[in-house]
């Protein structure tokens, strides 16, 4: 929280809420009154607000003090003096208490300043073991785990193969590790393996270079389980693509069971070969959709059970309503609120859960790492290698690479020209200008060309 500003918008907005069905506070009633207010300094015990009228003052002090005072406890946790301040008859003294007084760059006193690394060593722990017991079901992933349960209970006869999608931190990797767990309680011989779909594809080049494709060959067509996470990521892939067919066609054949995720359902994966995605609908696809408030609430207090953290009705609310498309990040903001409660014996609260809730959305990864990234991928996409596209070699397959990587780079990280032509051998940002605008001519003149891009930029952003 950077400012008194900051704060005395989520009061207004915790009051904002008791216009709906309430007679406490009308629509009229808040933009007349409520809306008018404006922050003029806090000291971590008052809050001194601003108002033009005297009228307006007294009005304010006698219906909705009380409501002000109640909105400041819910939002920073502890009890808050409201004071208000208006113009008086000597102009000349409003310059005491007017808004330009107000300390918009002085910290807040309610969250002390700790470093990254302190904040994440208290945010640990909480952690609980992918079984279905510990999958909280709801009405947006119920049809998916009942079908990992049918799977899990009996192997290759019931779906095969599952196929589940939705979007990135909605359980999918948890109902996998969950068939996981059930299968090798229930059948202890059972041959299971889980891989994610980029793993897959960094063994196979490996085994490639190290002339072991038959050993890559028995470890997963000697399966009776096969689990795949982000099977997307074989996408474009061409000799990945060609392992995994027949690696797909032998265990199918052999009665074995095959489960796999993605981001989106087969048809969607553009860079699909069409007999693979023939195949991943062979059997039954299920998706999970971001859960509803209910389930987001009970995933926001069985983590705060596992921390040993109490967290108030207000601000489980606050977070639900705030964070709505991801389990990792209600998740992490749990972690966060028990991290300054480690820190500074600091209750959970509205202001500190926005604040967790803003560090959690904007943990993106450095730019260096993004770079690395997009440049493997896409070298992997291609059949290159990232030390090629960063080079001056000028084969066609490795120009081609070298521009997507720079258009790519340039879509997700927003970096200057010059910037992304120092990432190639510091070429001249020119030459990346040509670059991705020969990338964008071609997806214009080439829709396979446009989707395998974009399923790069998707790939690399749900990652």
């Amino acid at each position: 929280m950077d400012s008194f500003n900051e704060l005395f918008q989520m009061v207004k907005e915790y009051t904002r809420q008791f216009v709906v069905d309430s007679k406490e506070l009308s629509e009229i009633a808040y933009q007349v009154w409520i809306k008018s207010l404006e922050p003029v300094s806090f000291d971590g015990n008052t809050a001194v607000l601003y108002i033009k009228a005297e009228f307006m003052k007294k009005i304010v002090e006698e219906k909705y003090l009380g409501l002000l005072t109640k909105a400041f406890e819910q939002v920073v946790g502890f009890p808050v003096k409201v004071e208000i301040l208006c113009d008086t008859p000597d102009k000349s003294e409003k310059k005491e208490f007017s808004p330009a007084s107000v300390q918009t760059s002085a910290p807040s006193p309610v969250l002390p300043a700790y470093s990254q690394e302190e904040i994440d060593m208290n945010s640990q722990g909480g952690e609980y073991e992918y079984t279905f017991a510990t999958f909280i079901v709801g009405s947006s992933n119920k049809f998916a785990q009942a079908a990992c349960r049918a799977v899990a209970q009996n192997p290759a006869n019931a779906y095969n193969p599952l196929f589940i999608y939705g979007g990135s931190g909605l359980g999918k990797t948890h109902l996998l590790y969950a068939i996981s767990s059930e299968i090798k309680e229930s059948r202890p011989n059972t041959n299971v393996i889980y891989v994610k779909g980029e793993e897959f594809t960094n063994e196979l080049i490996a085994a490639i270079g190290a002339e072991s494709t038959k050993e890559f060959h028995d470890k997963y067509r000697q399966a009776d389980v096969l689990l795949v996470d982000d099977i997307q990521f074989i996408g474009g892939k061409e000799s990945t693509q060609e392992e995994f067919f027949h690696t797909f066609n032998s265990l199918y054949q052999a009665g074995k069971q095959i489960v796999l995720t993605s981001d989106r359902p087969p048809k969607e994966i553009k860079t699909l070969e069409e007999r693979l995605r023939t195949r991943f609908e062979w059997g039954l696809i299920a998706d999970i959709q971001p859960p509803d408030f209910e389930t987001r609430i009970a995933i926001i207090k069985r983590k705060a059970e596992l921390l040993n953290l109490e967290i108030p009705s207000s601000v489980e609310e606050y977070i639900a309503n705030h964070v709505k498309n991801n389990i990792r990040q209600l998740e992490g903001v749990v972690k966060k609120l028990n991290a300054y409660n480690k820190l500074a014996q600091t209750p959970p609260s509205i202001l500190l859960a926005q604040s967790a809730i803003r560090e959690i959305l904007t943990d993106n990864q450095p730019i260096p790492v993004t770079v690395e990234r997009i440049i493997s991928e896409v070298g992997r996409t291609f059949g290159v290698s990232a030390e090629d596209i960063r080079s001056s070699k000028r084969s066609s397959q490795i120009s081609n690479a070298r521009q997507i990587a720079m258009y790519v780079i340039r879509e997700i990280t927003q970096m200057s020209m010059a910037a992304i032509g120092s990432e190639f051998g510091g070429r001249d940002h020119s030459t990346v200008v040509y670059a991705t605008g020969q990338v964008v001519k071609n997806m214009k003149q080439d829709t396979k060309y446009k989707e395998t891009v974009e399923d790069i930029i998707k790939n690399i952003r749900d990652s």
